[in-house]
């Protein structure tokens, strides 16, 4: 590129980051540069000679490249493309090997595989599904090796790990729109865990099974499962002096079971499993048993979905406006993308009125995670909506849309 395309390139990188109020030793930090050389590279004084420099500097500002670029086509997107190659080879994996028939491959040690899982179950958390999915399909082969070949210890941690392993491998399917195979991984799952026989694990395996035969439409089975399964963890015992585990997983199934009574319109029903999840998180407090984040703040932050789901967005977001929910609770990138995608739905329940809240929500969300948001039909239904109802073009609006992938302005 010639110096007058560098400038221009430098001069929308520094306008992106004043937007986002961020510095350049922040940005630099996350484009794996120094702040020193991204402030010559905003003034023209060096140039970007590395697609992978522009890339990263896409992803630390929370833009596209065509943002950058000036070269406005739904244009290259290197995080989906890194998760698209990974579900094709989970896709493999999980038709190639099944809880009594495995291939005669070589399998790592099991402690180095858990430890695997669990760092691929934290990057689903910070929606970092490239790096999720990376090892993942070697992962689920080894796993289920384990699980066949193994002694009766060995063969219960490698069964808990694999039914982890699932759940991560639904999440990485999910997050590009794969919901098929996001059913299956969460079905192999739950195979898993009723195999491992631990409570907390089976209940949440069924929990991520319903999520996915509600993603295909499934709503009847979806709420059979769950209902199943809350019945059943309901009787066990509630949170102790030395474990929560179980009143987590339960919070968690009333919390789903209201998801489903909301779609369907029975708000009583809403109602009580709500209040059920409030008693169960206060005995609790705030928890993390398997990354779920169950607690007070959680199901705070569901409320905002069922408000939504009931038509009463904007009241709920007026509310949280007032009192913001406490998303550092969470460390998670995952919920907070939820939350603020709920908000941008929420604000967008007022018929125009409030589409700037809208539109900075699910850029908010949109920045969180990418990937999971580009392929969610709903927030491309909802960014269409905010477009044509668009009085004005504004920066934030054109971005998204090239995020996406969706051409021209309503």
């Amino acid at each position: 590129m010639d110096a007058d395309e560098v400038r221009a390139i430098g001069a929308r990188a520094r306008m992106i980051r004043d937007r986002r109020g961020l510095s350049l030793d922040v940005v630099g930090g996350l484009a794996g540069i120094s702040g020193p050389y991204l402030s010559m590279l905003e003034r023209g004084l060096r140039g970007f000679n590395r697609r992978g420099l522009l890339d990263n500097l896409a992803e630390a500002l929370g833009c596209s490249v065509a943002d950058l670029t000036g070269q406005h086509s739904a244009g290259h997107d290197r995080r989906s493309a890194l998760v698209a190659a990974a579900v094709a080879a989970i896709s493999t994996a999980l038709h190639d090997t099944t809880l009594d028939d495995v291939p005669d491959v070589p399998v790592r040690p099991l402690p180095e595989l858990t430890k695997a899982v669990a760092l691929a179950h934290e990057a689903v958390d910070d929606c970092n599904y490239g790096f999720a999915g990376q090892g993942l399909p070697a992962l689920l082969v080894e796993l289920h090796v384990h699980v066949v070949t193994s002694g009766a210890e060995a063969r219960q941690v490698a069964l808990v790990a694999l039914a982890t392993a699932c759940r991560v491998a639904s999440a990485v399917a999910g997050s590009t729109g794969q919901m098929e195979l996001a059913g299956i991984a969460a079905q192999r799952g739950r195979d898993a865990a009723w195999l491992a026989e631990r409570p907390d694990l089976v209940a949440l395996a069924e929990m991520n099974y319903s999520t996915a035969l509600l993603a295909v439409g499934a709503r009847r089975r979806g709420l059979l499962v769950c209902a199943q399964a809350l019945r059943a963890v309901s009787a066990l015992p509630g949170p102790t002096r030395d474990g929560t585990a179980t009143a987590e997983v339960c919070g968690m199934l009333h919390l789903t079971t209201a998801l489903i009574a909301a779609r369907d319109g029975r708000t009583a029903e809403v109602a009580t499993h709500l209040g059920e999840a409030r008693s169960l998180a206060a005995h609790t407090g705030e928890r993390n048993h398997m990354r779920y984040h169950f607690g007070p703040t959680n199901v705070a932050a569901w409320e905002i979905t069922f408000a939504v789901e009931a038509g009463a967005g904007p009241e709920m977001a007026e509310r949280l406006a007032a009192a913001p929910i406490d998303l550092s609770v969470f460390d998670s990138k995952d919920r907070a993308h939820y939350v603020y995608f709920d908000l941008a739905r929420a604000w967008a329940q007022a018929d125009g009125a409030r589409d700037d809240q809208a539109l900075r929500a699910l850029d908010t969300a949109a920045r969180l995670s990418p990937v999971r948001i580009r392929h969610d039909p709903i927030a491309r239904d909802l960014l269409l909506t905010l477009d044509q109802r668009a009085r004005r073009r504004t920066w934030e609006l054109d971005s998204l849309r090239r995020r996406f992938g969706i051409g021209g302005p309503g």
